[in-house]
């Protein structure tokens, strides 16, 4: 039996509608006079709402026209169409020029920094510590005063000298520590606590005395009142740089501590930019090495010292080394020649360099 059954056998059953399709007519509400969509009483039509028919496809929604309001492609909130990457390469350069701007600011802060930097340590004091006579000098050539030629001369402070052959500056030949050395030259000023001296090649050392000083004149003791302005003396003792701590001082004959002196000797006196001198005078020790040996003290170093200051007047002693030869190497500061001066075992000076 189906769904409907005609109470009259003579009737005709009404066929059912079809899904999707209305099941009485369409009113004029719906479809107006002209059966156009969206028509109202009176004929006036019905403007479709902004987001259009809720199924579009849906018999009796016709969709609305491309464009119009309502359709897909139409939203008020939508950019019009071509806009989207013309905003997108709007927002690309603002943003690339905000990242120049930035690199730009960066790279000036830097370059105010380095500038400011610079004018520091040209105005430090410290920057013109190694131009002093005591600071240094690179013998042209191999070896010479590096960087490391602390405590008997390292070895990096040779490898550093031969890079910077014929170069002044730069690099210190002073010790880790004060070691046994001495100078000679003319008093120049006196204190309660020392003077001052010149030495023959110009070079001003500073003298400090002690409780354990003593002093001769020649060969003779004499006493601290002998020092004075325009005396010629030899130094022994500790040395720290162009400053000595002194163990004894001895007056010595006029005229030993001139300039003449040390030009007859050959001693270059120091001046600033000037390269260093090479040159070898006398005999080198056999397999002898810059930085290799061990410092000496007392009585040794003094005879060495010595030796080397009445050879050669007019720097600074400030190491005596043994070599393993036995012989000595004393360490010359304050000229730019001699750098080295080679003693033997019985203090004579047998070269330089």
């Amino acid at each position: 039996m189906t769904e409907y059954e005609p109470n009259n056998p003579g009737e005709t059953p009404t066929p059912r509608p079809e899904s999707g399709e209305p099941s009485g007519p369409i009113s004029e509400s719906r479809t107006g006079a002209g059966g156009e969509a969206g028509a109202g009483a009176g004929g006036v039509p019905t403007p479709p709402p902004a987001f259009g028919p809720p199924f579009p496809s849906a018999p009796g929604f016709p969709a609305p026209p491309p464009g119009s309001p309502g359709s897909p492609e139409f939203s008020p909130s939508w950019p019009a169409p071509g806009a989207a990457p013309e905003q997108a390469r709007a927002s690309r350069l603002r943003r690339v020029l905000a990242s120049t701007r930035a690199a730009w600011s960066v790279a000036a802060a830097l370059l105010c920094a380095v500038v400011a930097l610079s004018i520091a340590l040209a105005l430090s004091p410290t920057s013109t510590a190694s131009t002093s006579p005591v600071a240094g000098r690179f013998r042209a050539g191999g070896g010479g005063f590096g960087a490391g030629g602390a405590a008997g001369g390292a070895a990096g402070g040779a490898a550093a000298g031969g890079a910077a052959a014929g170069t002044t500056g730069g690099g210190s030949n002073a010790r880790s520590g004060p070691a046994e050395g001495g100078s000679s030259g003319t008093v120049t000023s006196t204190t309660s606590s020392g003077f001052t001296l010149t030495t023959s090649a110009g070079q001003k050392v500073t003298v400090n005395e002690g409780s354990s000083t003593t002093y001769q004149n020649g060969t003779s003791s004499t006493t601290a009142s002998a020092i004075t302005t325009g005396e010629p003396v030899l130094v022994l003792g500790t040395t720290n740089g162009t400053t000595i701590t002194a163990t004894l001082v001895t007056i010595q004959s006029a005229g030993s501590e001139t300039a003449a002196a040390s030009t007859a000797a050959g001693v270059v006196p120091f001046q600033q930019g000037s390269p260093s001198t090479a040159k070898q005078v006398g005999q080198i020790p056999t397999n002898y090495t810059e930085g290799s040996g061990t410092i000496v003290s007392g009585t040794t170093a003094d005879k060495a010292a010595e030796a080397a200051l009445a050879a050669y007047p007019g720097g600074v002693v400030d190491r005596v080394v043994q070599l393993s030869s036995g012989e000595y190497e004393v360490h010359y500061i304050g000229v730019n020649w001699p750098h080295h001066i080679f003693v033997t075992t019985s203090f004579t000076v047998a070269g330089a360099d």
